[in-house]
C-alpha cells in the first residue's frame, strides 16, 4: 500500500483531537480510573503517549541523543513502559494534559517538517519517518481505545484504521518470530470492511487458502491486542489465519499478553 503521507498526518491529527476532546472534559478523579491495561490508569495512558511523542521528536531531530536515551531506558528492563508510567504519576492533571497537548503539537510539526523517507532510530530497527508516523497513529488509537473503553465512550471511526490495519498485516512475520514460532510459508488473505462505507480493504493473494475477513475496526482491535479475537466479528479460515489471530501484535516490544475472552464469548462458544 503506497503511503499518502499528508493523509496519514491528517488521520493522526484527527485521532489526537478525539483523545484530547475526551480528556478535556474529565474531572481530576477520573484520571485515576483503572483502564483495561492492567495496572494502568487513564493518566498512565496519557503520560505514555506524551513521553514517546517526545522521544519520536528527538529521534527525528537528534538521533545520537535518542540512541543514548533509548539505550538507557531499555537497560532498565523489558517493562520500561511501566517504569515510564510510574515515573510520571506525580504530575497534576493540568500539567499532564498540557504535556500531552504540547508534545503532540510538537510531534505533528516535526512530522510535517521532515522528509517522509528519512531514516530514524527507534527502540529496535530504524524506520522511515512515514513508518514512525504510522506507529504513532497506531499507538494513539490503541491507547485511546483503552481510554474510550474505560469511560464507556464510542471510539469515532476513522480512515486512519487502514494505515493501522496495514501495519497489522505487515507485522505478520514479526508476530510469529516474537513468539518463537516459525513464520508460515503460506500467505494469508485479509479482507476488511472499511468503516462507514462499502469499501473493502485487502491484502494478500486472492487465491490464498488462509483468510481473515470482517470489520476493519475489529481487525485493528485484535492486532493492537485491545480485544480477544473471539469477541469480534472477524472470521479466520485456515490454521495459519487462526493461529495468527491469537498472537498478532502490531507494536514493538515484548510479546503482549493480549486480552482475555469475555464471559459472553466463552459461554456461547464464539470462534471456538
Amino acid at each position: 500500500m503506497a503511503v499518502d503521507y499528508p493523509a496519514l498526518l491528517h488521520d493522526l491529527r484527527g485521532e489526537s483531537d478525539a483523545i484530547r476532546d475526551v480528556l478535556t472534559d474529565l474531572e481530576p478523579p477520573q484520571w485515576e480510573t483503572p483502564t483495561p491495561a492492567e495496572g494502568w490508569s487513564i493518566r498512565d495512558q496519557v503520560s505514555h503517549l506524551a513521553y514517546f511523542d517526545d522521544a519520536a521528536v528527538t529521534a527525528m531531530s537528534d538521533a545520537d541523543t535518542f540512541r543514548r536515551e533509548a539505550t538507557a531506558l531499555m537497560a532498565r528492563g523489558e517493562n520500561f513502559p511501566d517504569l515510564v508510567a510510574e515515573e510520571y504519576r506525580h504530575l497534576t492533571v493540568g500539567d499532564l494534559l498540557t504535556w500531552f497537548s504540547e508534545s503532540r503539537a510538537g510531534l505533528l510539526d516535526a512530522f510535517a517538517a521532515n522528509d517522509s523517507r528519512k531514516r530514524i532510530p527507534w527502540y529496535g530497527p530504524e524506520m522511515s519517518v512515514a513508518s514512525s508516523a504510522t506507529a504513532r497513529l497506531m499507538e494513539t488509537w490503541a491507547h485511546g481505545q483503552d481510554i474510550f473503553d474505560t469511560l464507556g465512550v464510542i471510539h469515532p471511526p476513522s480512515a486512519g484504521l487502514r494505515s493501522i490495519a496495514h501495519l497489522g498485516v505487515s507485522t505478520f512475520a514479526f508476530s510469529h518470530t516474537l513468539n518463537d514460532r516459525a513464520v508460515p510459508a503460506e500467505p494469508v488473505r485479509v479482507e476488511l470492511q472499511a468503516p462507514d462505507s462499502s469499501e473493502i480493504w485487502s491484502w494478500g493473494p486472492e487465491t490464498a487458502e488462509h483468510r481473515v475477513t470482517g470489520p476493519a475496526a475489529d481487525f485493528v482491535l485484535v492486532v493492537t491486542q485491545r480485544r480477544n479475537f473471539s469477541d469480534t466479528a472477524l472470521e479466520a479460515e485456515g490454521v495459519v489465519a487462526q493461529s495468527w489471530m491469537g498472537i498478532a501484535q502490531a507494536y514493538a516490544g515484548a510479546p503482549g499478553p493480549g486480552r482475555s475472552r469475555s464471559s459472553a464469548a466463552i459461554a456461547t462458544g464464539e470462534n471456538s
